[in-house]
């Protein structure tokens, strides 16, 4: 009788965690007009995870890397933005994960401008999942009149990961192809291409030797030691 109450207790409590609400999205200002939003979801295999992005401020217009995990989040996002009296000129999806995009349809329904690389929005395409309106060419390419430049170093956790830097403020958003100095892993792995993604880490530390803080796709922002963290881990993967 004693086993059965307590598998009893562990399915119950297990229901409990499994239906905990999800946390509201977080605004938390990292620099003079740049913004960290952090949107939460569960993931099988890692449960409840937060997601990185960034609001990014020039002269009353803002801009959105990487939309929250919902569109719930993404409205809300959008409503903050609206209510610091900033023009909101668009969002950029550093790659096709929901953590990246799930607010691109929101958007484009409210007729806000959405930007992602055109094989982004290939991934998206054949998903069947809603694109962004402004597919964009090549390695490297800038926004927001030169305030935001998209680079393309290569495969890595997908083969479409993009990383964003912010001349202005000396800030590098690293997405989903950085990881957290607290990550013993690599995390999800089902798309990546970890034979790729060292190279990939190191291309970014040469385009950007002077970056002062750089924020993950997940986990705590830092500096410069997220890039050879990640790269370690990279080629600890690649070797097994």
């Amino acid at each position: 009788m004693k086993v059965f109450f307590g598998v009893f207790t562990l399915f119950f409590v297990g229901g409990i965690f499994a239906n905990e609400e999800i946390p509201d999205l977080t605004i938390e200002k990292i620099q003079k007009d740049v913004y960290l939003h952090k949107s939460f979801s569960r993931v099988d295999g890692f449960g409840l995870v937060s997601s990185n992005g960034l609001i990014v401020i020039d002269d009353g217009k803002a801009f959105i890397v990487d939309t929250p995990w919902s569109e719930r989040d993404t409205e809300k996002l959008v409503n903050w933005i609206k209510e610091k009296n900033h023009e909101l000129l668009g969002s950029l999806s550093t790659h096709s994960h929901e953590d990246r995009t799930a607010g691109i349809k929101w958007l484009n329904a409210h007729s806000i401008s959405t930007y992602a690389s055109s094989l982004t929005n290939k991934i998206l395409s054949r998903e069947e999942k809603e694109p962004a309106k402004n597919p964009v060419n090549g390695t490297v390419f800038s926004l927001a009149g030169g305030q935001i430049e998209a680079f393309y170093p290569g495969g890595g956790h997908t083969i479409d990961n993009i990383v964003v830097w912010l001349p202005k403020s000396k800030i590098l958003f690293g997405g989903c192809l950085v990881r957290s100095l607290g990550a013993k892993s690599l995390g999800y792995t089902g798309e990546a291409y970890i034979d790729q993604w060292s190279n990939s880490v190191e291309n970014v530390l040469l385009r950007y030797p002077k970056a002062e803080i750089v924020v993950p796709g997940h986990g705590k922002i830092g500096n410069m030691q997220l890039l050879k963290h990640t790269k370690k881990l990279a080629e600890s993967a690649s070797n097994q």
